[in-house]
Protein backbone atom coordinates (compact mmCIF):
# COMPACT_ATOMS: atom_id res chain seq x y z
CA UNK A 1 0.00 0.00 0.00
CA UNK A 2 2.43 2.50 0.82
CA UNK A 3 4.12 1.72 -2.51
CA UNK A 4 0.63 2.56 -4.07
CA UNK A 5 0.54 5.79 -2.00
CA UNK A 6 3.71 7.39 -3.32
CA UNK A 7 3.25 5.98 -6.80
CA UNK A 8 0.05 7.80 -6.88
CA UNK A 9 0.84 11.02 -5.09
CA UNK A 10 3.99 11.21 -7.78
CA UNK A 11 1.82 10.33 -10.85
CA UNK A 12 -0.82 13.22 -9.37
CA UNK A 13 1.30 15.89 -9.19
CA UNK A 14 3.13 14.90 -12.56
CA UNK A 15 -0.63 15.61 -13.71
CA UNK A 16 -0.75 18.96 -11.87
CA UNK A 17 2.49 20.46 -13.70
CA UNK A 18 1.37 18.68 -17.17
CA UNK A 19 -1.96 20.76 -16.38
CA UNK A 20 -0.25 24.25 -16.14
CA UNK A 21 -0.35 24.37 -12.45
CA UNK A 22 2.61 26.03 -10.13
CA UNK A 23 3.08 23.47 -7.55
CA UNK A 24 0.76 20.78 -5.99
CA UNK A 25 0.76 19.73 -2.51
CA UNK A 26 -0.97 17.36 -0.36
CA UNK A 27 -2.56 16.89 3.03
CA UNK A 28 -4.32 14.33 5.29
CA UNK A 29 -8.16 15.60 4.88
CA UNK A 30 -8.74 16.12 8.91
CA UNK A 31 -10.25 18.54 11.29
CA UNK A 32 -8.36 22.09 10.95
CA UNK A 33 -7.76 21.87 14.53
CA UNK A 34 -5.59 25.71 14.72
CA UNK A 35 -7.79 27.01 12.42
CA UNK A 36 -10.93 26.39 14.26
CA UNK A 37 -10.63 28.92 16.86
CA UNK A 38 -9.47 31.54 14.58
CA UNK A 39 -12.14 31.71 12.69
CA UNK A 40 -14.51 31.69 15.40
CA UNK A 41 -12.48 35.03 16.37
CA UNK A 42 -12.29 36.66 13.35
CA UNK A 43 -16.62 36.13 12.76
CA UNK A 44 -16.67 37.12 16.50
CA UNK A 45 -14.96 40.58 15.31
CA UNK A 46 -17.58 40.83 12.61
CA UNK A 47 -14.06 40.99 10.25
CA UNK A 48 -16.44 39.37 7.38
CA UNK A 49 -19.14 43.03 7.51
CA UNK A 50 -21.74 41.94 4.78
CA UNK A 51 -20.22 38.96 3.83
CA UNK A 52 -22.54 36.98 5.85
CA UNK A 53 -21.70 33.63 4.14
CA UNK A 54 -18.92 33.76 5.96
CA UNK A 55 -20.72 32.52 9.10
CA UNK A 56 -22.55 29.92 7.07
CA UNK A 57 -20.98 26.41 7.29
CA UNK A 58 -18.71 27.16 9.74
CA UNK A 59 -17.88 22.79 10.61
CA UNK A 60 -17.71 22.53 6.81
CA UNK A 61 -15.19 24.55 6.58
CA UNK A 62 -13.16 23.31 9.66
CA UNK A 63 -13.72 19.51 8.49
CA UNK A 64 -13.63 17.62 4.66
CA UNK A 65 -14.85 14.64 5.46
CA UNK A 66 -18.22 16.70 5.45
CA UNK A 67 -17.41 17.89 2.17
CA UNK A 68 -16.68 14.74 0.84
CA UNK A 69 -17.73 11.13 2.31
CA UNK A 70 -14.67 9.30 3.70
CA UNK A 71 -12.26 11.98 2.67
CA UNK A 72 -8.84 10.97 2.97
CA UNK A 73 -6.76 13.75 1.15
CA UNK A 74 -6.81 17.53 0.31
CA UNK A 75 -4.73 18.23 -3.05
CA UNK A 76 -3.91 21.73 -3.29
CA UNK A 77 -2.99 23.24 -6.52
CA UNK A 78 -1.98 26.72 -7.29
CA UNK A 79 -2.33 28.58 -10.87
CA UNK A 80 0.38 31.32 -11.81
CA UNK A 81 -2.13 34.88 -12.95
CA UNK A 82 0.43 37.22 -12.58
CA UNK A 83 0.15 39.18 -15.95
CA UNK A 84 2.93 39.96 -18.53
CA UNK A 85 1.14 43.63 -19.40
CA UNK A 86 -0.14 45.64 -17.02
CA UNK A 87 -2.88 48.63 -17.07
CA UNK A 88 -1.82 51.81 -18.25
CA UNK A 89 -0.87 54.07 -15.06
CA UNK A 90 -3.38 56.95 -15.50
CA UNK A 91 -6.14 54.41 -15.26
CA UNK A 92 -8.71 53.52 -12.44
CA UNK A 93 -7.20 50.58 -11.16
CA UNK A 94 -8.30 46.69 -11.66
CA UNK A 95 -6.99 43.65 -9.23
CA UNK A 96 -4.54 41.66 -11.70
CA UNK A 97 -6.61 38.20 -10.80
CA UNK A 98 -9.46 39.59 -12.56
CA UNK A 99 -7.60 41.05 -16.04
CA UNK A 100 -8.56 38.23 -18.15
CA UNK A 101 -11.44 35.57 -18.06
CA UNK A 102 -13.19 34.24 -14.57
CA UNK A 103 -10.29 32.04 -12.62
CA UNK A 104 -13.12 30.05 -11.65
CA UNK A 105 -14.42 28.79 -15.10
CA UNK A 106 -10.67 28.37 -15.96
CA UNK A 107 -9.72 26.41 -12.78
CA UNK A 108 -12.87 24.25 -12.58
CA UNK A 109 -12.14 22.68 -16.06
CA UNK A 110 -8.72 22.07 -15.37
CA UNK A 111 -9.99 20.08 -12.03
CA UNK A 112 -12.55 18.30 -13.39
CA UNK A 113 -9.81 17.19 -16.36
CA UNK A 114 -7.71 16.07 -12.95
CA UNK A 115 -10.41 14.41 -11.50
CA UNK A 116 -11.09 12.25 -14.83
CA UNK A 117 -6.98 11.73 -15.12
CA UNK A 118 -7.07 10.17 -11.25
CA UNK A 119 -10.21 8.11 -12.18
CA UNK A 120 -8.95 6.73 -15.16
CA UNK A 121 -5.27 5.85 -13.73
CA UNK A 122 -6.13 4.88 -10.32
CA UNK A 123 -9.60 3.33 -10.74
CA UNK A 124 -12.60 4.25 -8.25
CA UNK A 125 -11.92 7.70 -6.90
CA UNK A 126 -14.57 9.84 -5.60
CA UNK A 127 -14.02 12.98 -5.20
CA UNK A 128 -14.88 16.89 -4.98
CA UNK A 129 -13.39 19.78 -6.80
CA UNK A 130 -13.25 23.68 -5.23
CA UNK A 131 -12.61 27.10 -6.81
CA UNK A 132 -13.25 29.49 -4.31
CA UNK A 133 -16.92 28.38 -4.14
CA UNK A 134 -17.43 26.37 -1.42
CA UNK A 135 -17.19 26.51 2.16
CA UNK A 136 -13.11 25.52 2.23
CA UNK A 137 -10.12 27.65 3.66
CA UNK A 138 -8.07 27.20 0.65
CA UNK A 139 -5.01 28.86 2.22
CA UNK A 140 -5.36 26.81 5.22
CA UNK A 141 -4.87 23.73 2.78
CA UNK A 142 -2.37 25.20 0.87
CA UNK A 143 0.15 25.93 4.03
CA UNK A 144 -0.75 22.76 5.29
CA UNK A 145 0.81 20.99 2.29
CA UNK A 146 3.79 23.17 2.17
CA UNK A 147 2.57 25.09 -0.47
CA UNK A 148 3.65 28.52 0.72
CA UNK A 149 2.91 29.97 4.41
CA UNK A 150 0.27 32.66 5.05
CA UNK A 151 1.75 35.99 5.64
CA UNK A 152 0.81 39.03 7.78
CA UNK A 153 -1.59 39.95 4.58
CA UNK A 154 -3.27 37.14 4.85
CA UNK A 155 -2.29 35.62 1.70
CA UNK A 156 0.03 32.64 1.12
CA UNK A 157 3.14 33.28 0.37
CA UNK A 158 5.85 31.29 -1.53
CA UNK A 159 9.73 32.38 -1.59
CA UNK A 160 9.97 31.43 -5.47
CA UNK A 161 6.93 32.86 -6.80
CA UNK A 162 5.17 35.16 -4.40
CA UNK A 163 1.31 35.34 -4.35
CA UNK A 164 -0.10 36.31 -7.76
CA UNK A 165 -1.81 32.29 -8.19
CA UNK A 166 -4.89 31.45 -7.57
CA UNK A 167 -5.30 28.28 -4.45
CA UNK A 168 -7.51 25.54 -5.90
CA UNK A 169 -8.35 22.13 -4.33
CA UNK A 170 -9.08 17.96 -4.88
CA UNK A 171 -10.97 16.51 -1.81
CA UNK A 172 -11.01 12.77 -2.73
CA UNK A 173 -11.34 9.32 -1.03
CA UNK A 174 -7.69 8.39 -1.69
CA UNK A 175 -5.00 7.73 0.48
CA UNK A 176 -1.53 9.21 -0.34
CA UNK A 177 1.53 10.52 0.89
CA UNK A 178 1.50 13.28 3.19
CA UNK A 179 3.91 16.49 2.53
CA UNK A 180 4.83 19.23 5.63
CA UNK A 181 4.45 23.09 6.12
CA UNK A 182 6.89 24.89 5.62
CA UNK A 183 8.37 27.85 7.63
CA UNK A 184 7.20 31.54 8.03
CA UNK A 185 9.72 33.70 5.77
CA UNK A 186 7.72 36.94 6.67
CA UNK A 187 10.29 38.16 9.40
CA UNK A 188 10.06 41.72 10.99
CA UNK A 189 9.16 43.06 7.37
CA UNK A 190 5.54 45.14 7.80
CA UNK A 191 5.32 46.47 3.97
CA UNK A 192 2.23 45.00 3.77
CA UNK A 193 0.73 46.65 6.85
CA UNK A 194 2.60 49.69 6.47
CA UNK A 195 0.96 50.31 2.95
CA UNK A 196 -2.68 49.07 3.36
CA UNK A 197 -4.57 52.63 2.63
CA UNK A 198 -7.42 51.75 4.52
CA UNK A 199 -5.63 49.95 7.70
CA UNK A 200 -7.54 46.88 6.96
CA UNK A 201 -4.18 44.72 8.53
CA UNK A 202 -5.38 45.46 12.16
CA UNK A 203 -2.32 43.43 13.47
CA UNK A 204 0.35 40.94 11.64
CA UNK A 205 -1.93 38.37 10.12
CA UNK A 206 -5.43 39.70 10.82
CA UNK A 207 -7.36 41.52 8.05
CA UNK A 208 -10.22 43.01 8.96
CA UNK A 209 -12.00 42.29 5.69
CA UNK A 210 -14.78 44.86 6.24
CA UNK A 211 -12.16 47.41 5.56
CA UNK A 212 -10.24 45.78 2.87
CA UNK A 213 -10.97 48.12 -0.74
CA UNK A 214 -11.42 44.79 -2.29
CA UNK A 215 -14.38 44.54 0.08
CA UNK A 216 -15.78 47.81 -0.50
CA UNK A 217 -15.64 47.58 -4.29
CA UNK A 218 -16.64 43.95 -4.68
CA UNK A 219 -18.55 42.33 -1.95
CA UNK A 220 -20.09 45.89 -0.29
CA UNK A 221 -23.91 46.16 -1.86
CA UNK A 222 -24.65 49.50 -0.14
CA UNK A 223 -22.81 52.60 -0.89
CA UNK A 224 -18.89 53.10 0.26
CA UNK A 225 -18.91 54.62 3.70
CA UNK A 226 -18.12 58.25 3.35
CA UNK A 227 -15.19 57.78 5.53
CA UNK A 228 -13.68 56.18 2.80
CA UNK A 229 -13.14 59.11 0.22
CA UNK A 230 -9.72 59.37 -1.17
CA UNK A 231 -8.37 56.21 0.79
CA UNK A 232 -9.03 53.82 -2.23
CA UNK A 233 -6.42 54.75 -4.17
CA UNK A 234 -8.09 54.67 -7.43
CA UNK A 235 -8.97 50.80 -7.11
CA UNK A 236 -12.07 50.15 -9.03
CA UNK A 237 -12.30 46.81 -8.58
CA UNK A 238 -10.39 44.57 -5.59
CA UNK A 239 -6.61 45.68 -4.28
CA UNK A 240 -3.32 44.72 -5.04
CA UNK A 241 -1.66 46.51 -2.77
CA UNK A 242 -0.64 44.63 0.36
CA UNK A 243 0.67 41.66 -2.56
CA UNK A 244 2.73 45.24 -4.75
CA UNK A 245 4.85 46.00 -1.80
CA UNK A 246 5.40 42.38 -0.72
CA UNK A 247 9.14 41.61 -1.36
CA UNK A 248 8.59 38.04 -2.28
CA UNK A 249 6.71 39.31 -5.01
CA UNK A 250 9.87 40.44 -6.92
CA UNK A 251 10.05 36.80 -7.70
CA UNK A 252 6.52 36.45 -9.42
CA UNK A 253 6.92 35.34 -12.81
CA UNK A 254 4.20 35.65 -16.10
CA UNK A 255 1.69 33.06 -16.46
CA UNK A 256 1.18 30.70 -19.15
CA UNK A 257 -2.62 30.87 -19.33
CA UNK A 258 -3.95 32.47 -22.41
CA UNK A 259 -7.10 32.58 -21.10
CA UNK A 260 -5.91 34.83 -18.33
CA UNK A 261 -4.43 37.46 -20.93
CA UNK A 262 -6.28 41.05 -20.67
CA UNK A 263 -7.85 42.58 -23.47
CA UNK A 264 -6.65 45.49 -25.47
CA UNK A 265 -9.28 47.54 -24.11
CA UNK A 266 -8.51 46.91 -20.26
CA UNK A 267 -4.42 48.00 -21.15
CA UNK A 268 -5.52 50.90 -22.78
CA UNK A 269 -7.94 52.63 -21.28
CA UNK A 270 -7.50 55.63 -19.24
CA UNK A 271 -10.01 57.50 -16.37
CA UNK A 272 -11.85 59.31 -18.61
CA UNK A 273 -12.36 56.39 -21.01
CA UNK A 274 -13.67 54.38 -17.57
CA UNK A 275 -15.98 57.50 -16.37
CA UNK A 276 -17.43 57.41 -19.77
CA UNK A 277 -18.17 53.37 -20.09
CA UNK A 278 -21.47 52.49 -21.63
CA UNK A 279 -23.40 48.73 -20.22
CA UNK A 280 -22.29 47.66 -24.03
CA UNK A 281 -18.74 48.01 -23.46
CA UNK A 282 -19.07 47.01 -19.81
CA UNK A 283 -20.32 43.97 -20.91
CA UNK A 284 -17.75 43.51 -24.23
CA UNK A 285 -14.25 44.17 -22.05
CA UNK A 286 -15.68 41.81 -18.89
CA UNK A 287 -17.54 39.21 -21.40
CA UNK A 288 -16.17 36.36 -19.09
CA UNK A 289 -14.31 38.22 -16.16
CA UNK A 290 -14.48 37.95 -12.54
CA UNK A 291 -15.60 42.07 -12.52
CA UNK A 292 -18.78 40.81 -13.54
CA UNK A 293 -19.50 40.12 -10.51
CA UNK A 294 -20.04 43.69 -9.63
CA UNK A 295 -21.98 44.83 -12.22
CA UNK A 296 -22.00 48.18 -14.65
CA UNK A 297 -23.90 49.71 -12.02
CA UNK A 298 -21.87 48.17 -8.94
CA UNK A 299 -18.31 49.26 -11.37
CA UNK A 300 -19.55 52.80 -11.82
CA UNK A 301 -20.44 53.46 -8.34
CA UNK A 302 -16.84 52.49 -7.78
CA UNK A 303 -15.77 55.06 -10.33
CA UNK A 304 -17.88 58.03 -9.30
CA UNK A 305 -16.86 57.35 -5.56
CA UNK A 306 -12.96 57.93 -6.61
CA UNK A 307 -13.80 60.70 -8.89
Amino acid sequence: MTNNKEKYSKLIKTEAKRLGFLSCGISKAEFLEDEAPRLEKWLSNNFHGEMKYMENHFDKRLNPKLLVDDAKSVVSLLLNYYPSEFQNNESYKISKYAYGNDYHHVIKEKLKEFLFFIQNEIGEVSGRVFVDSAPVLDKAWAAKSGLGWIGKNANLITQKTGSFYFVAELIIDLELEYDYPTTDHCGTCTACIDACPTQAIVSPYIVDGSKCISYFTIELKDNIPPEMKGKLDDWMFGCDVCQDVCPWNRFSKPHQEPLFNASEELLSFSKKDWEEITEETFNKVFKNSAVKRTKFEGLKRNISFLK
